[in-house]
């Protein structure tokens, strides 16, 4: 059975399991295109305006999600595959997340 975590050519999926479990380190690395996002978001209520900064936000994931899948595959797979079977439920996925935190720390 397949990973729900990759795709067929082994690029992470964004599912909600994979953003959960990388959810501290996305909010670590892609802080300044979040509040970059949310900043224009309050400024400006057209959301077209906005386009652009949620881009930066999308790519800055997506680069982050495939730099940890190289990284630490086994670790982010086995944690992503708990939050997916336990309905991303931290608590039940602690030991997947520490294994996971400790090969790639924030």
């Amino acid at each position: 059975m397949a990973s729900p975590t990759v795709n067929a050519v082994g690029e992470p999926v964004p599912t909600s399991a994979v953003l959960m479990s990388a959810s501290k380190h996305i909010a670590s690395r892609c802080r300044s295109e979040n509040i970059a996002f949310l900043k224009c978001k309050k400024d400006d209520l057209n959301p077209e305006k906005c386009l652009d900064k949620g881009r930066q936000v999308t790519g800055c994931v997506l680069s982050l999600l495939k730099e940890l899948h190289q990284n630490c595959t086994k670790e982010m797979d086995a944690y992503a595959n708990c939050m997916y079977y336990n309905t991303d439920e931290f608590e039940l996925c602690r030991k997947e997340q520490k294994e996971f935190e400790k090969v790639c720390p924030l």
